[in-house]
């Protein structure tokens, strides 16, 4: 939708647009000085889950993710919400109380935003970051021989949409809105701590779908381990359901063109890989040499991460069975 606009936002009007229209990435950065940059990002959705308080707090980890993505740290952020007349403001209180307290985990504050009336709930944020211009991470950058790290299990779509259909036990549910409501927060840091210059997060275009952009956009390929990936409790039995919302097949429509299947696979275990996630885990290339040492780090320090990959010479994305 924004490629009409290139041509009239070129980067070379706007030298200062680290990170603009030119490539799809997750935010927008503008360099203000050698030592500093602003990180842009806006992001909203309907409810993923039943409790206003919990939805509240996933889109706001959600909207959130995307500064970390880019490697830097959140300054403040601007409500965005749609609301139908009739709900009871309770429930609003509760979804702006929800998206609030993950704004103070990450140490930033709200300060302001913009509601309107509709139909369907609808709640987000826009959020402001800084970031040092020499340290950008964004979704190109991959080299042949790094390794891909991946900090959040997948399958949040077929256990959301097992939410919606009234099929999902409860502790999958739980553990799924845990997961979303996590922030990216730590995950980024410690990839500053190492070379991750590639990096994205996980969400609606499902895995494939971002490793697709990161690859095209390092001209590499991303090939994964499918018995490397991890995924939330009660994801892959919902999937071999076929509890896919509808998302996944306009993903899968998209990618699979560029996608290599390695080794028999069910149709269901494909489409797990194109699940719409939400809220998901930041995906990073880093030098293989560095790798294991950041996820013994991660790991120690209570957060999750997984080696799930590497990049190899072509182009797309490859699927192997180990």
């Amino acid at each position: 939708m924004l490629q009409p606009l290139q041509d009239k936002f070129k980067p070379a009007l706007f030298p200062q647009l680290i990170v603009g229209l030119g490539e799809p990435d997750d935010a927008a950065v503008y360099k203000l000085s050698d030592e500093q940059a602003i990180i842009q990002t806006v992001d909203f959705f309907p409810p993923v889950v039943d409790d206003a308080y919990w939805f509240g707090a996933i889109a706001a980890a959600n909207a959130l993710s995307d500064v970390y993505a880019m490697g830097g740290d959140v300054l403040f952020a601007l409500n965005l919400a749609a609301f139908p007349e009739d709900l009871d403001p309770e429930i609003l209180a509760d979804i702006m109380r929800g998206g609030a307290d993950k704004v103070a985990e990450a140490g930033a504050a709200i300060a302001g935003g913009h509601s309107i009336r509709d139909r369907e709930p609808k709640y987000g944020l826009s959020v402001t970051g800084m970031v040092h211009p020499g340290k950008v991470m964004t979704k190109g950058g991959g080299r042949v021989g790094d390794t891909l790290v991946l900090t959040k299990p997948l399958g949040v779509g077929v256990i959301t949409t097992a939410i919606k259909r009234d099929q999902a036990e409860l502790a999958h549910a739980e553990a799924a809105t845990a997961s979303m409501a996590r922030l990216n927060r730590n995950a980024s840091r410690f990839a500053r701590e190492f070379d991750v210059k590639s990096a994205t997060d996980i969400t609606g275009f499902g895995l494939i779908g971002h490793a697709l952009e990161m690859a095209r956009a390092s001209k590499t390929c991303f090939q994964f381990a499918w018995n490397a990936l991890p995924f939330l409790p009660g994801a892959l039995g919902y999937g071999e359901n076929w509890t896919f919302p509808g998302g996944a097949e306009a993903n899968e429509a998209s990618a699979q063109p560029h996608t290599q299947w390695a080794g028999d696979f069910a149709p269901w275990q494909k489409m797990m890989l194109y699940d719409p996630e939400t809220s998901g885990g930041l995906l990073m290339a880093l030098p293989a040499d560095q790798a294991q040492t950041m996820v013994a780090r991660m790991h120690e320090a209570g957060e999750p991460a997984w080696i799930v990959g590497e990049v190899v010479e072509g182009s797309g994305i490859r699927i192997v069975r180990t």
